[in-house]
């Protein structure tokens, strides 16, 4: 249902939905997929419908809580073109630029706003977005390759690799199959401390609920060692809590 000049009550769900999904230190993930996690470039794709997430409120909230700055930058990418016809909207994007964490958007949106919206000014934003999404992407990926080989030499502390890990898969936008790889090939590898795979699943709610539950059923399933053991005792427990807690919730 449209409440005035193309915002939506499903995209005001979806924006109330987002901010606490923040709060939470939730991803976003692709509506009707939540084994995909909603990607920058997925904002840039025009083709895509993302439903409640293409509303201006939920880009909005995007732009201005994500705390990456290329999600924030390909949200106000995507919101800007909205906002040439729509008085509503085009005060919306203003709000945007007062509000968002991130000066890159800021200056996008002073750029889009005082040329009115042109195309050419909202073509420059997309390309600059595009350009620092791969660029950050990279960083981080070399960022994580590096903490990778220091933690095998032993020169960074277990839980610093766990905390630095999930925020650069997280910040770099990694897609969730490689990150199910990366944190599948960690808890069933033996050249992997025990310390830092009980890390790493102290920190399992900062992932898809899809992803999770694909990662604990491929280490189940993976081959019976003593060293695998132990982590798969300890899968086994998180999802007897899980249960327990849905069962909980639905007495409720």
């Amino acid at each position: 249902m449209v409440l005035s000049l193309g915002i939506t009550t499903e995209g005001l769900k979806v924006a109330l939905e987002i901010r606490e999904g923040y709060k939470k230190r939730e991803p976003i993930c692709l509506p009707g997929d939540e084994a995909r996690i909603l990607m920058p470039e997925s904002l840039l794709n025009n083709e895509l419908d993302l439903r409640g997430l293409g509303d201006p409120l939920a880009l909005a909230m995007v732009a201005t809580r994500d705390p990456e700055t290329p999600m924030a930058l390909a949200a106000a990418a995507r919101l800007s073109p909205l906002g040439r016809d729509r008085e509503l909207v085009s005060a919306v994007v203003g709000v945007v630029g007062e509000k968002t964490k991130h000066p890159q958007v800021r200056r996008c949106v002073e750029l889009v706003t005082k040329s009115a919206f042109s195309p050419q000014s909202i073509a420059r934003i997309r390309n600059h977005t595009a350009k620092i999404i791969v660029q950050t992407r990279s960083q981080f990926t070399t960022a994580l390759r590096q903490n990778m080989r220091a933690l095998m030499e032993g020169v960074i502390a277990p839980r610093q690799f766990v905390r630095e890990f999930f925020e650069l898969t997280e910040a770099g936008n990694m897609r969730s199959d490689i990150r199910k790889k990366l944190v599948t090939s960690l808890l069933l590898s033996e050249g992997i401390r025990p310390s830092v795979k009980f890390l790493m699943l102290e920190n399992f709610d900062r992932m898809p609920g899809a992803v999770k539950r694909s990662i604990i059923s491929d280490v189940l399933r993976a081959k019976p060692t003593h060293h695998t053991e132990i982590i798969k005792e300890e899968l086994r427990w998180i999802v007897s809590q899980e249960r327990q807690s849905r069962e909980a919730e639905n007495i409720h």
